[in-house]
């Protein structure tokens, strides 16, 4: 049996009621220092990994990302004290793409990484051309002006599971369904916060209609808008708006599991071995961050936002034989077919915290 389940069965075992919420067994199952999928260090990505990102297109992505930082530092004022941050920077290659993109003009980079496996990997690439914080806590005091950015986030924040009973939510728990095997139960909420949650959840849905509350990325963006710095925040991640989660083709919610570049919904299978992810809200993301004091300045789909980033390169082409390599990424990146439509980009605008 795998690491995960053992270390899980003697956490039930442990347990009062022999359950946990999904929650914490998704955090176990993905950043267990040593035998999670994220937390043992960086895993492989692209086509020898389990899935791929708009990193492992190729350095595209990185460059246009490169173009809108730059575009902002310029608004700023071209501040001496500009940095482009970076949190969920895995093994640092869209960090070395967006600095190779950069040149010489004289912006920082700063990733946020509290693994110190993945500080190391990051550490192997990119040498003394980054500076590290562990947490989001360590930037309420500087720096003033940045550019914040993370690719594939919040996705991968352990969820709660609430499913609709026909009279009211409750939240899905697991607890051991067998020699080797775990299985979902309802129960009453855990947590409080989930409860208040769950009152934003609409009240005629078919029963079993299963959904994700992701209370870490609300937490993630109070932290977010604590942070010190006046600029732009710039999120990419494959999402929802909050109707979509509501439809009957939604009915069992959006939490996969993800190996081989195989997609399925047993998430309590090879806990550990496997990627688990979910689409995120938008909509409860912007109302969160509005609440905050941040300003949506652009959101849409991954393909039109990069294709609008994209216009000034697609300019400076005019007249000059086409790099296949870089249009075959730019099409990836943007056609509906490939990532345009399954991923969305969200940039907020963030004042400067008094």
């Amino acid at each position: 049996m795998p690491s995960i389940s053992l270390i899980l069965r003697d956490q039930l075992a442990a347990t009062p009621a022999g359950r946990l919420p999904f929650a914490q067994v998704m955090e176990l199952a993905l950043y267990h220092p040593e035998h999670g999928y994220y937390g043992a260090g960086p895993r492989r990505i692209g086509r020898q990994g389990d899935f791929f990102t708009s990193v492992s297109v190729g350095p595209l992505f990185g460059k246009l990302l490169a173009m809108r930082a730059l575009q902002e530092w310029q608004a700023l004022g071209e501040p001496e004290d500009f940095t482009i941050i970076e949190q969920g920077a895995h093994d640092g290659q869209l960090a070395e793409d967006v600095l190779n993109a950069i040149g010489d003009k004289p912006v920082r980079y700063l990733i946020v990484e509290p693994n110190p496996r993945y500080r190391e990997a990051q550490t192997k690439r990119l040498g003394d051309r980054v500076q590290w914080a562990e947490s989001l806590a360590a930037l309420q005091t500087g720096p003033k002006h940045a550019f914040f950015l993370c690719n594939e986030l919040p996705d991968a924040f352990p969820v709660h599971l609430v499913r609709w009973c026909g009279e009211r939510w409750r939240e899905l728990f697991v607890e051991e369904g067998g020699p080797g095997a775990f299985r979902l139960v309802t129960d009453d909420f855990s947590r409080p916060e989930l409860a208040e949650e769950a009152k934003r959840l609409p009240h005629d849905l078919e029963p079993g209609h299963t959904l994700e509350i992701n209370l870490a990325m609300l937490v993630w963006i109070r932290d977010l808008a604590r942070t010190a710095f006046h600029g732009a925040i710039f999120i990419a991640d494959y999402g929802l708006d909050a109707e979509e989660f509501f439809t009957s083709s939604r009915v069992e919610g959006t939490l996969r599991r993800y190996k081989d570049h195989r997609m399925d919904g047993n998430v309590l299978e090879d806990l550990g071995e496997c990627d688990l992810t979910t689409h995120i809200n938008f909509t409860r993301l912007i109302v969160e961050a509005e609440c905050l004091g941040l300003t949506k300045s652009e959101y849409d789909l991954q393909g039109r936002v990069l294709g609008r980033m994209a216009l000034p390169w697609l300019k400076s082409l005019e007249g000059l034989p086409p790099d296949t390599g870089l249009m075959r990424q730019f099409q990836t990146l943007t056609h509906p077919a490939f990532m345009g439509r399954s991923f969305r980009c969200l940039t907020l605008g963030k004042p400067a915290r008094h």
